[in-house]
């Protein structure tokens, strides 16, 4: 009864923003729908789109995977450098907070130009987007171990690396997690943006080619699809979360299941 309780209060907001979209559109008349379409139409091009649609899916749904696992090694080892090295705290992290104020958008026909216009560079903006979120989440859970465990490997003596591997790590993985769930709300976006610049497939693609010719509705299906994968991702990673990390939940109050 719970979970249909919380299931509930989502699908009524949702039910209801859907209800104020379509009154809006019609209010404004069928001239309007041509550059914000009505949900069924965007219902309707789901279904008579869905070949094209999926087609493409596809294609976006291999780069924002491949490019998660990429941010997220390039985030781990980083955040682990950073965690053995002040030096490299102090001298690396204002950069790294400096590259995500930086436009991808500039970067990426850069990309291209030097990697080609193959699924190399989709991955580089992609990671380049979501690898942040992991450094910063996972960095602070190694920050964060309790010292007297750490005081207790030292009374056993414990190397440096086995202190890491037994108790650094796993304090730092929920950590690594919530910035993977962080990393994949916001992959998508980085993966329209790589297919902006020199792609002839994906759901990006479909964005801009239907816009210009007014086919609103198709690039609005796009954009639901890509929504609703990036829910998907963030779901799947927070069952893995409660399944793997079951200390996490009973840790932060929330009764064990």
């Amino acid at each position: 009864m719970s979970r249909v309780r919380r299931l509930l209060a989502p699908a009524l907001l949702l039910a209801a923003l859907i209800g104020i979209w379509e009154l809006y559109v019609d209010l404004h008349g069928s001239t309007f729908s041509l550059i914000l379409p009505a949900p069924h139409q965007v219902a309707e091009a789901l279904y008579t789109d869905r070949g094209l649609l999926w087609s493409n899916f596809l294609v976006t749904a291999k780069e924002v995977l491949l490019g998660i696992l990429l941010a997220t090694l390039i985030g781990f080892v980083l955040a682990v450098a950073i965690h053995f090295s002040p030096l490299l705290r102090r001298a690396a992290y204002p950069l790294l907070v400096a590259s995500q104020a930086v436009p991808v958008v500039t970067f990426a026909p850069v990309l291209a130009f030097w990697l080609g216009f193959g699924l190399l560079p989709k991955l580089v903006v992609i990671a380049l987007v979501s690898f942040f979120s992991i450094v910063v989440t996972m960095t602070a859970g190694l920050a964060a171990v309790d010292p007297d465990l750490l005081k207790l490997m030292r009374t056993f003596d414990a190397s440096r690396a086995r202190t890491f591997w037994h108790v650094e790590l796993p304090s730092a993985l929920p950590g690594l997690l919530t910035g993977a769930k962080i990393a994949v709300a916001v992959s998508v976006i980085g993966a329209v943006f790589a297919e902006w610049n020199g792609s002839n497939s994906g759901l990006g693609y479909v964005i801009l080619q239907s816009l210009p010719q007014l086919l609103s509705a198709r690039g609005v299906a796009a954009v639901v699809i890509l929504s609703l994968f990036a829910i998907g991702l963030f779901s799947t990673l927070a069952l893995v979360e409660r399944l793997a990390l079951p200390w996490a939940y009973r840790s932060s109050g929330e009764p064990a299941r």
